[in-house]
């Protein structure tokens, strides 16, 4: 569902520690960085259209972080693992460690961890294990 998001954060540096990490631990690459922001995943484009792109930007601090949440699909349970044992390695904190969360459906697998910046960020698998 996501094409492209763009978020900012007070630290880039900080924030790429973070979302290296995560983003390897999901299989998405890092297509890009340089002083003005990380790029993660591939564009979409008409032969492509089932991309997801996302760039961090630096941007001042803004207030608390209730409401600002995205989820990350993962292709399978191991990567959601993968990406909160990665994400709290790389000074994220644990804001739900992985498991299933039944209320939104059967197979709902998925983890949630709290970026650097305070942001909410989510990995999930719906897929039944194999």
């Amino acid at each position: 569902m996501i094409d492209h998001v763009s978020i900012t954060v007070p630290d880039l540096a900080l924030a790429a520690r973070f979302y290296d990490a995560v983003m390897a631990a999901l299989g998405v690459p890092m297509v890009g960085q340089d002083g003005t922001a990380l790029r993660y995943g591939e564009r979409c484009d008409a032969a492509h259209p089932r991309r997801s792109y996302l760039t961090v930007l630096p941007g001042p601090a803004s207030g608390p972080a209730e409401g600002r949440h995205w989820c990350f699909k993962a292709p399978d349970r191991a990567a959601v693992d993968g990406f909160w044992r990665a994400g709290l390695a790389a000074g994220g904190a644990d804001d739900g460690a992985p498991g299933l969360r039944p209320h939104y459906h059967a197979h709902y697998y998925a983890a949630f961890l709290r970026d650097p910046a305070g942001n909410r960020v989510e990995a999930v698998c719906h897929e039944a294990p194999a």
